[in-house]
Parts: structure tokens; sequence; C-alpha cells
């Protein structure tokens, strides 16, 4: 019985972390970018009772008997899947349809990885650059910071579907300027380790970054401008997931005073 009091307990444990998680993709729901993360559980070690080789009466038995002590969270999975492409009055609102991530460069000089393309052009000493709402700049196909010329008129800048600047000629149509928004992927996204702002890191586990512009084995992202990606989240399968967590939670609970219960009994019985 003191077995399935601690048993009951990993259980209550399991669903609260469950129930953060939860609640920080409900907390998300309006965060461009941000992707959904689920819960994984694993059960626990398995513990001898009798072995197959014999019973009560001495007999030969085909089977083991054999009491789980609990469950673990195992991981917590990362959804990437696409959002919902949310309209923008902004110019340098983008959206990713696919795979990629934007590159970012830190402010410690290291390169993050997000899908929110909430950006703008701030005026710096060298010109207009492209910056996420934090500042920090957006880099384009060679690792570099994206940066304007003063002579554009930033409100006629496009962006084509594979990340090129364009800007208007003589005759008004849009020609390349020679700058490409860096699109790159991870052969395990899943491997990325997650910051704070819908940002990214490298890791071992997640591989080396694959630039699209410079490799022809991937599925090409297409950049979407005037767009952002919405949350991954749905708050309606959030909810539900969170009535799951609760009665999982209420249920180990009970386990726990069914347990203390009959101890409480096998204590009276030397009374």
């Amino acid at each position: 019985m003191v077995r399935s009091l601690w048993t009951a307990a990993t259980g209550m444990i399991a669903q609260q972390t469950n129930l953060d998680t939860i609640a920080h993709n409900l907390s998300n729901v309006n965060t461009n970018g941000y992707k959904a993360q689920v819960n994984e559980f694993k059960s626990l070690l398995y513990q001898n009772i009798q072995t197959k080789t014999t019973s009560a009466n001495g007999e030969a038995k085909p089977g083991s008997a054999q009491v789980g002590l609990g469950v673990r969270n195992s991981a917590i999975t990362t959804i990437f899947r696409t959002g919902p492409m949310l309209a923008s009055d902004s110019d340098t609102a983008f959206a990713l349809d696919g795979r990629g991530f934007f590159a970012l460069r830190g402010a410690d000089g290291n390169t993050y990885y997000t899908r929110n393309g909430n950006f703008q052009f701030t005026l710096g000493t060298n010109g207009n650059m492209l910056s996420d709402t934090d500042g920090l700049p957006v880099l384009d196909v060679n690792g570099r910071p994206i940066i304007l010329d003063e002579d554009y008129v930033l409100s006629r800048v496009t962006v084509t579907a594979d990340g090129n600047l364009c800007y208007p000629d003589e005759t008004g149509n849009p020609q390349p300027i020679g700058v490409q928004i860096g699109v790159f992927q991870f052969n395990n996204p899943n491997g990325l380790e997650k910051l704070s702002g819908s940002r990214y890191a490298q890791t071992a586990a997640s591989g080396q970054p694959i630039n699209e512009a410079t490799n022809n084995m991937v599925e090409k992202t297409k950049v979407i401008q005037g767009y952002l990606e919405g949350s991954g989240t749905q708050a309606v399968d959030e909810m539900v997931n969170m009535i799951v967590a609760q009665r999982a939670y209420e249920f180990n609970s009970k386990a726990i005073i069914a347990s203390d219960e009959m101890l409480q009994q096998a204590n009276n019985l030397r009374r």
C-alpha cells in the first residue's frame, strides 16, 4: 500500500507538469509564430512480485507478476505545424509557409531562429536595418544583417516568395536589389532549444542549419509579405486537454486517499 501512495504521487506530479504545459500554450494563444507543446509520458520501473518460474504451490507458470512504480514526463514535444496566416497592415510583416525559420543575430553575437516575422526597419549609422521588435537584426542568406541605404523609400520595398527584396525601377516594375532574407531548416526541429520571444537556439540534437538558398535538396519555404503566422495553439483543444489533465490528477489523488484509508484500517486491526 505504501507503494501505491508513491505510484499515485508520481501521477499527480506528471499531471501537474502537463497542466503547466497546457497553461503555457493558452498564454501564447495570440503569440505570433508560437508552436504548441505537448507532454509525453513514460512508465517507470516495474517491480517483480513473483517470477514466472514459481507459484504459490511451487509449480511453474508462464507469466511473472510485476507491479509498476508509476509514471514520469519523458519529454515536452513541440508541434511544428504551420499556423494560421493573419493579414497585417505592415510592409515588414512576413509569414513562412513551410518548414523554414528566419535567422536573427543576438546581442551575444550568436544566431537564433524564429518563425515570428513581425519585423521593422530601424535607422542606424549604416542605414535602415531590418530587425525584430527587440531590435535584433534579421540575417540574409549569407548570415549578414539586412541593411538598406537611406536612398530607398522603405514603403516601396517588396519581397518575393523566395525572400528577395525588390525595388521599383524607372517603369515601376519591382526589380531584385541583391538582398535575400535568409530562411533555414533543421533536420530535427524538435531538438532546438526553446527561448523566450518565440526564438530557438541550435543544438547538437537539432543538427546544423540548412540554408534553403544554397541547398536544392529541401522543399523551399515561401515568404509571404503582409501576413504573420499566428499561434499554433488551438484554444478549444487546450481546454479539452486541461479537463483531461484535471481528471487524471483527481483520479491519482483518489488513489492516495484509498491507500491511506486501507493503511488506517490495517492500523486499527492492532487495537
